[in-house]
């Protein structure tokens, strides 16, 4: 099996993309990251790009880009994301179409891109986000939920479909984290979402790096179309 060498991490100037582009940094990784705004992380082993990740033209130079310094990515991380916390009846289309642009539109578009040269390399590792806001089907988050839960249908057919190229598909469903998107929650809604879990507390960035290490790992090349929640649901 290849050796990963590269990883590719959307939406990482900050939250928990920045903390995962940091992690994978200080592991000796070459990281690509990418956001709607320059960033102002410096390392030697690190390459930013500017992209918004709901434009398909933005995703496609961007992965084109990167490929003209490197044979391919590794591992691409479907970070990139946004909420919505609104009653249904309220909900605006054009929310709608951004937050569907955001998680849905430009996890795909990532997703299509680097596989076209994952599956040239006969190797590669996807990691997709969802949120533990799908099972618990949380009243007020019903565009973030359904743009997750469409983030999951992707998971499990696209690691049907390019498993034949040693290529796993997996995702991740973070419970609430301390981050700027949370911070934008009442409190009570959070403590609300807390207490439907087994392990009543806030995630931990550290939750998020194990479960996305256990995936990458090359003992996991037997692992795909999986969601893991954290927090016990």
């Amino acid at each position: 099996m290849n050796s990963i060498q590269s990883i590719l991490i959307t939406g990482n100037r900050k939250g928990i993309g920045r903390y995962l582009t940091e992690f994978y940094l200080d592991k000796g990784y070459g990281v690509y990251g990418c956001s709607r705004t320059k960033s102002d992380l410096k390392n030697k082993n690190y390459s930013h790009f500017e992209c918004d990740v709901s434009r398909e033209n933005d995703v496609i130079k961007t992965v084109k880009a990167i490929h003209k310094e490197i044979d391919s990515i590794s591992v691409l991380i479907n970070n990139a994301g946004i909420a919505s916390l609104n009653h249904s009846v309220l909900t605006p289309a054009k929310t709608v179409k951004k937050v569907f642009g955001t998680n849905f539109n430009g996890s795909f578009y990532f997703t299509r891109e680097c596989s076209k040269y994952m599956m040239k390399k006969n190797f590669g590792r996807i990691i997709n986000f969802s949120t533990v806001a799908v099972p618990l089907d949380l009243d007020g988050e019903m565009i973030y939920a359904s743009s997750k839960s469409a983030v999951e249908k992707m998971t499990k057919i696209t690691a049907k479909e390019l498993a034949k190229f040693n290529i796993t598909v997996n995702a991740l469903g973070p419970t609430p984290i301390d981050t700027d998107l949370t911070r934008t929650v009442p409190k009570n809604k959070i403590d609300e979402i807390i207490e439907k879990h087994t392990i009543k507390r806030l995630g931990k960035m550290e939750d998020i790096s194990n479960v996305i290490e256990f995936f990458i790992k090359k003992e996991s090349e037997f692992i795909t179309g999986q969601i893991i929640y954290l927090g016990g649901l």
